[in-house]
């Protein structure tokens, strides 16, 4: 150990450390400037980043003793004590935060910019962030907000951009809102579940199998049990209750037992708690494993071949999922051109900046409690204590903040291990992934292959459609059935097809399980549908955008499930304003050219792609959520619900809502979720269901509680309960004025508490083949993506996105913004960049640096059209938006890449050596 001293936000500081330990770890273990942010280990994402001396570091990987003598300056150092620096301010008003996980790296990346260039063109502002990841996608209000902050600086004059509407606004539905959150997330106060820590915790340690597909010969775990330090060593014989566990079907073993089966690679078999995570480490390298190899199974096609390898004793086979609708022979006869081709998916990955961290701790009474970001808060409650073997409230889940999900949270990662740590040990243990074990064990993006067979008359009529899906879902289940389901009634696209038959097969094999991830299958069959139907237009001699006006789903028409569509059909509308935005600029031609010296040198085109997506579980699921609304003695509002805010404006919506039912300012509602013990069951954040379910719940609550309140001060004033009216934060009565706080003390004081909950329950639907509605809503999407193609790299560039969306009724367009921009970022990614890759069924990026998504200096300029066609049931008319918004960009990239340069993309993402030979007439 050596001395270190050096300055930290302007306080000398010295600290005994060792040579291996990070400045990070001194900032955040010794300092507790929690606001230092560790996203892969690697200096790879820049969540990590401070400065020292003023210039951008990437602390993860920056030995500490090498900050000797320096000035580093965090974000709690960059903050005023007075308010916010102009930075952190413009963050906030620009919406350029979501989950906030990256937020401090990238304000201070910006303030070292500044410093130098005090007013940067968005070229500089590129290159500095370039390196500053954002997987939420806010790249366009990051370099919107950095601009802003550097007028502000440069002329001193106040803060230029969007004006959200005053905390005090009691009216605030439909109007531009900040999210409660941001400055919390600018300031670096906002704590996610690794930045808490208590008296006596221990560490714990996963040992992975390594090996896709084995039976556990041998594990001998004494050595690791001798070692100093080292609190307990747990194997499959400490589990004690379930042994599996899962969110539909329970295959997914807490740990692999001697003589048990090792389905991935990403499989546990022992655990380890020690007083550091370094001895811990230590503890894992000891043990020794032996493994008996299995053929492995790494292809779905192959996994359903009779003669393959057993994935699980019942068979390879998750699901088979069939669609039929209408007679496909007469579909056939009918049609007078016929397509068909096939496409390819891979697996890829979330790349949420923040890993997977639970920490558990036992409780006086004898419980556990577990700090998690977690996205289904008592479906992890109900697992961990079926595999503890003890009753569902012996277990407390506290919801932490989550640094990105996009579905990749749903399922159990370490609160399990580390209630069983607990358990043994009887003190908090706090289990963290690397960002290594990370991308080995949660669920992925399922790789797809996908036929699609169309059928059309000569004016371009759907007739038929026909589609063949295979979808990998890796070693367990998880949400494979689900998904998959998701991707086939969604295959024949958001149009008017009379006959259609889908068969779909999710599959087991040996790769990383495959679950949820933002737009939940529909995704990899928008990619299928909509390159066929483009193929289709150019078949015919149409204009692709006039094939999809055509065959476009309206009130009246039906699904591919032969569910009638009542209400809230934007489509048409999503396509027409879209269109309209591509003739402005003169997207109708083919294509134009770049020259160099007589050459092509690159081409740059339009394409076009449609889409839908569910709201909601639907398929017959019981989809509900409760919520509980509560006045306090100060006349402040508090809205509770198990739901997860993941980054996609969660809280702003539920303030928002409980404010404009109240008629209190939007300042004075808090939200608190995710606390098994305090809140209601609010159900999964997943398929785009919690403004809608969640929203639902909070406004009826809020509608209860306001009645409650009225009739107390009806029978007080003796006057009817209509008589009184509720605005601008507080109860009217004639020209009489109540402040919420009276009116709370009255309600006590009548002996009624100021407090309403509500279960609200989504419209049924029917289960797929039933005949019956399988959603309640759908939200719609157009998009225009432009290209540059150089011919002779086969690099592709996204120039410009035009993003359509039918949103039913826009609740906070400043979210919206936020959704849109980070949607059409992550389809560009799944696009042109992104996959996860597995070989034999190992994986190859085992490391962020091994997985390619998308930086600031790949966004194109974005503009979003807002459509609103209200769904009656919605609040206000709202749904779903927070997946509808990156499924068409992939297909409108790679459109827009075929009439650029006449190579059609059948198999993503596209590879740009291949590209290059293909345009050049060379195999590839």
């Amino acid at each position: 150990m050596e001395n270190l001293s050096l300055w930290v936000n302007g306080l000398k500081v010295e600290v005994m450390v060792g040579p291996e330990e990070m400045l990070a770890d001194v900032l955040r273990d010794r300092l507790r400037l929690t606001g230092t942010k560790i996203g892969c280990n690697e200096a790879e994402c820049g969540t990590c980043t401070v400065l020292m001396d003023g210039e951008p570091v990437l602390s993860c990987t920056l030995p500490a003793l090498k900050a000797a003598g320096r000035r580093v300056t965090t974000i709690e150092g960059l903050t005023p004590a007075n308010g916010l620096h102009p930075l952190q301010e413009a963050f906030v008003v620009h919406g350029a935060i979501q989950c906030g996980f990256c937020t401090p790296g990238q304000i201070l990346t910006a303030a070292a910019l500044l410093a130098r260039v005090t007013d940067p063109d968005p070229a500089q502002i590129r290159h500095a962030l370039k390196d500053t990841l954002c997987r939420c996608g806010c790249y366009p209000s990051i370099e919107n907000a950095v601009r802003a902050a550097a007028a502000s600086m440069r002329t001193g004059e106040a803060l230029q951009g969007p004006s959200p509407e005053h905390a005090s606004a009691t009216h605030v539905v439909g109007r531009t809102m900040p999210r409660p959150d941001a400055a919390a997330k600018a300031t670096g106060r906002a704590r996610f579940a690794d930045d808490y820590t208590f008296p006596g915790m221990l560490h714990g340690r996963t040992l992975r199998a390594g090996v896709p597909h084995a039976i556990l010969k041998k594990l001998d775990v004494s050595r690791a049990r001798s070692l100093p330090g080292v609190a307990a060593v747990l194997t499959a014989e400490d589990v004690p209750g379930e042994r599996n566990h899962g969110l539909v079907v329970r295959d997914w073993p807490v740990l692999v037992g001697v003589g048990e089966k090792v389905r991935t690679v990403g499989d546990a078999v022992a655990l380890v708690a020690a007083t550091s995570r370094a001895i811990a480490s230590q503890a894992l390298s000891i043990i020794e494993a032996e493994f008996e190899p299995l053929p492995i199974v790494s292809d779905p096609v192959a996994a359903r071949r009779s003669d393959s390898p057993r994935v699980h004793e019942t068979g390879n086979l998750l699901k088979h999922i069939p669609v039929r609708k209408g007679n496909m022979d007469e579909g056939w006869r009918q049609a007078e051109v016929i397509l068909e081709d096939t496409f390819h998916t891979p697996m890829t990955e979330h790349a949420f900046l923040e890993p997977e961290c639970s920490l558990a701790r036992p409780t006086d009474d004898g419980r556990i409690e577990i700090y998690v970001g977690s996205q289904i808060p008592y479906a992890d409650r109900d697992q961990t204590a079926a595999c503890l073997g003890v009753a569902p409230d012996r277990i407390r889940i506290i919801g932490t903040l989550i640094g990105g999900g996009f579905g990749g949270k749903e399922d159990i990662a370490g609160q399990i291990h580390a209630a069983l740590l607990v358990r043994a040990t009887g003190l908090p243990v706090k289990v963290l992934y690397d960002r290594h074990e990370s991308l080995l064990v949660h669920p992925k993006r399922h790789a797809t292959q996908i036929r699609v067979k169309l059928g059309a008359q000569r004016d371009g009529t759907l007739t038929a459609a026909e589609t063949e899906l295979y979808g990998d879902s890796g070693a367990y289940a998880s949400l494979g059935d689900k998904v998959m389901t998701r991707a086939t009634t969604h295959s024949s696209g958001p149009y008017i097809v009379p006959h259609v038959r889908a068969d779909c097969y999710a599959m087991y094999t040996n790769n990383p399980p495959a679950g949820a991830f933002r737009g939940f299958g529909v995704t990899q069959s928008c990619f299928a549908i909509e390159s066929a139907m483009d193929e289709l237009a150019e078949r015919l001699g149409v204009d692709p955008v006039e094939l999809r006006r055509g065959n476009a789903l309206r009130v009246g028409t039906s699904t591919s499930t032969g569910q009638v569509l009542h209400e809230s059909v934007g489509l048409l509308e999503c396509i027409d304003r879209v269109d309209a935005r591509l003739r402005e600029r003169g997207g109708a031609q083919p294509f134009t050219m770049r020259m160099v010296e007589g050459r092509p040198a690159s081409r740059r085109a339009w394409g076009f792609a449609v889409a839908f997506k569910n709201t909601g579980l639907g398929s017959g699921a019981e989809d509900k959520a409760g919520a509980e609304v509560e006045l306090d003695d100060q006349g402040c509002v508090e809205v509770r619900t198990a739901s997860a805010e993941i980054g996609q404006g969660l809280v702003t919506v539920l303030q928002m809502i409980a404010a404009e039912e109240l008629g209190v300012p939007f300042r004075d509602v808090r939200v608190l979720l995710s606390d098994t013990d305090r809140t209601p069951d609010g159900g999964p954040t997943t398929a785009s269901r919690q403004t809608f379910v969640a929203g639902n719940a909070v406004l009826h609550a809020s509608r209860v509680l306001r009645r409650a309140a009225a009739a107390t001060l009806a029978e007080h004033n003796d006057c009817p309960p209509d008589a009184i009216r509720f605005a601008d934060g507080a109860a009217w009565i004639g020209d009489q004025r109540l402040d919420m706080a009276q009116v709370a003390a009255l309600m006590h004081a009548e002996g009624r508490e100021p407090r309403a909950s509500y279960e609200y329950h989504a419209p049924a639907t029917a289960a797929l083949g039933s005949g019956g509605d399988i959603h309640f809503a759908y939200s719609f999407a157009a998009q225009a993506a432009e290209v540059e193609v150089d011919t002779e790299t086969g690099e592709v560039r996204v120039l410009q996105v035009i993003a359509a969306t039918d949103v039913g009724r826009a609740l906070n367009p400043l979210g919206v913004q936020g959704q849109v921009e980070g949607g059409v970022i992550m389809g560009l990614g799944n696009a042109l960049t992104e996959e996860f890759i597995v070989e034999d069924g190992r994986v190859f990026s085992d490391r962020l640096a091994r997985y390619r998504m998308p930086s600031i200096v790949h966004t194109p300029y974005i503009e979003s059209v807002v459509v609103e066609h209200p769904v009656a049931a919605g609040p206000y008319g709202a749904k779903g938006i927070g997946e509808i918004t990156s499924i068409p960009t992939t297909p409108a990239i790679t459109n827009a890449i075929y009439h650029a340069c006449g190579v059609r993309i059948r198999r993503l993402p596209v590879d740009q050596d291949w590209l290059a030979l293909q345009i050049a007439g060379l195999p590839a």
